[in-house]
């Protein structure tokens, strides 16, 4: 679907926005349930996420491409929900349908959502490059072509008799 933004990717940054999406979903959904913000509660609800979204990575080897939506992206998502859901339920911990669909939701609308994004921006991006690049080859064709008319004005016409001969 996409290719990756560069030759050469940078694993870490993306790792790091896959974890603090993780992070802002646990918070949000701790937060809209009025649950106080602490540490225990907080790890206790995101530590299947995080080791699933972990999962997800060496499972896909998201180093070798991190922000392919497809199938980098599609599968951290997909392995992240169902392995959080999966410890979760291992641990003692709710796994109700409603949450199941929050999660899949939100989850995909943020590891999606920001290679998305990502693809978006790397398309307007190319698009200003190909639009500068296209204006600086017109540019160096006009001088060309302002140089040629100026040598033709300054060449002595060749129909034109030079007196003494």
């Amino acid at each position: 679907m996409s290719e990756p933004r560069s030759a050469r990717p940078q694993v870490f940054p993306d790792l790091l926005i896959d974890l603090i999406l993780v992070f802002a979903f646990v918070l949000i959904g701790r937060r809209s349930h009025d649950e106080t913000f602490d540490i225990a509660g907080t790890w206790q609800t995101a530590w299947p996420f995080f080791a699933a979204l972990l999962l997800g990575w060496l499972v896909t080897r998201a180093w070798r491409s991190p922000d392919r939506i497809w199938p980098t992206g599609v599968l951290i998502w997909l392995v992240t929900v169902a392995g959080g859901m999966a410890l979760r339920a291992i641990s003692g911990q709710g796994t109700d349908i409603a949450f199941v669909i929050v999660a899949t939701l939100t989850l995909g609308a943020f590891l999606i959502g920001w290679r998305l994004l990502g693809v978006w921006i790397e398309r307007i991006l190319q698009k200003r490059r190909d639009k500068k690049l296209a204006a600086e080859e017109a540019a160096v064709v006009n001088a060309a072509a302002q140089a040629k008319a100026k040598a033709e004005l300054n060449r002595p016409d060749p129909n034109r008799r030079t007196p003494g001969l």
